[in-house]
């Protein structure tokens, strides 16, 4: 059974921004997640071990997320926000950072 018109996206700028969120945003996401977990936990060789079905579950996940909001570019700016969070997070953690 078809969608019904009225609820589909016309716009193909929305439209793209939902997929380039949900596959380079999410995919951003999800290994900044992974790496400060291998980081910060004292079994990070599990960690990423284990990373390898997990960081397609969560990558699954956030790609679905975009198609829950009306404006893909909202989508954008929130994932941006917490690539930007994660990334500062990340280089906190890191013991061998040549910034600190």
């Amino acid at each position: 059974m078809p969608a019904n018109p009225k609820y589909l996206n016309k716009s193909p700028w929305q439209q793209g921004a939902k997929i380039t969120a949900g596959l380079i945003g999410g995919y951003c996401i999800s290994a900044l997640l992974h790496m400060i977990l291998a980081l910060v936990l004292p079994f990070h060789q599990e960690v990423l071990v284990a990373s390898i079905v997990t960081l397609f579950l969560v990558w699954c996940t956030l790609m679905i997320i975009p198609y829950l909001f009306e404006n893909g570019w909202k989508v954008w700016g929130l994932y941006l926000i917490i690539i930007a969070l994660l990334y500062t997070l990340y280089l906190f953690c890191n013991h061998n950072n040549p910034f600190l």
